[in-house]
């Protein structure tokens, strides 16, 4: 008698699946110019092209409903997601391509046309040139999905990885976190926080959470890299703050201590979170972007951003592996933890 299928939840793959998936089937093993190819936890691959190092991304998006008036949107956020990862890296991003698959029925020319001009628009703030992608109406679709790819470039003694982490780091966080997982409460719950008797201008102030405090990490991953000798870097999207300190350790083979106290979380995203029971530390959040680096360079670095208009703090420390992964709230350390399964899905 056959078994049924175990179907997964939404959300990233289970690490240990993808983990063994990448084993069986990664064909760049043998590519001596594949300086970084499929691992966890790492942002982007890296090829060497010579004189530099060229950075490759691919990220869609995907946790937003259709809503006329808002998809204009989702080519910002399809440039910044993208963006991100190349920064990570150290890099700076150059040329993007985007797929978008709109669904049946439910497409106007108008709305196309807003996508376009957002993803162009945003790529030309970003000094990006838009080469090319595809774009149709497709079955099966009960929103539009935008499929970002993006190239940039680093020299080859700037190369940042998720994976360089070392003990004794201190663990830099900016901003704040939820940043994107605020935005898209605000966007995706509008009429029934409505309802509930939260305000108009509350909640455009968390929608607008996409632009500030912002999704995007560029500037500081640029200044940490320029200024200082970064070890890694790395942003917290899908699982939040706990996935991605999870992803450092991982592909450092290293353990994490955080202080909770010391992790910012911004008034509205700890309202939001908890209107439809959240956990802030596993909730989306680009916009943050943790940075691990030698302590003694810690403070300087926090004072530096802060004079270029962007918050830090010191969140924890980069430990042994037998020490695992722990967080310090109310003077009581416990295991972190941590899931692939974003809390924002608990939403739609």
């Amino acid at each position: 008698m056959s078994r049924s299928p175990k179907f997964l939840p939404a959300g990233k793959i289970k690490s240990k699946v993808l983990a063994s998936l990448l084993e069986k089937y990664c064909s760049s093993k043998g590519d001596e110019r594949v300086i970084l190819g499929s691992q966890i936890g790492e942002d982007a691959a890296v090829i060497d092209m010579g004189e530099r190092y060229l950075i490759a991304k691919s990220d869609p998006i995907t946790f937003l409903d259709y809503q006329q008036g808002f998809y204009n949107k989702i080519g910002y956020w399809a440039v910044n997601v993208n963006v991100n990862d190349i920064a990570t890296c150290g890099g700076v991003p150059k040329w993007f391509q985007a797929t978008v698959l709109l669904p049946e029925n439910n497409t106007t020319e108008d709305l196309i046309e807003e996508i376009f001009k957002d993803i162009h628009t945003t790529c030309n703030n970003f000094g990006i040139t838009v080469v090319g992608g595809h774009t149709e109406v497709s079955t099966g679709l009960s929103k539009p999905l935008v499929i970002g790819c993006l190239l940039g470039e680093v020299e080859k003694g700037k190369l940042v990885r998720t994976s360089g982490a070392q003990v004794g780091d201190a663990i830099i966080l900016t901003k704040g976190i939820v940043i994107e997982g605020t935005s898209i409460i605000a966007q995706e719950k509008e009429k029934e926080l409505l309802k509930k008797g939260f305000d108009h201008d509350y909640l455009n102030k968390c929608k607008q959470f996409i632009y500030d405090p912002g999704i995007s990490v560029l500037k500081e991953a640029l200044i940490a890299n320029q200024n200082f000798l970064v070890h890694s870097m790395h942003d917290p999207t899908e699982g939040g703050l706990a996935c991605g300190l999870f992803e450092v350790a991982y592909g450092s083979q290293n353990g994490i201590l955080i202080d909770y106290d010391s992790i910012k979380i911004f008034p509205e995203s700890k309202k939001l979170c908890k209107e439809y029971g959240l956990n802030p530390l596993g909730t989306i959040s680009s916009g943050s972007l943790l940075i691990t680096l030698d302590k003694d360079d810690a403070h300087n670095l926090i004072k530096l951003l802060g004079e270029n208009g962007i918050f830090a703090s010191k969140i924890g420390i980069v430990v042994k592996k037998e020490e695992g992964l722990k967080i310090i709230e109310g003077g009581k350390k416990t295991t972190l933890p941590y899931s692939e399964t974003d809390e924002i899905t608990k939403i739609f």
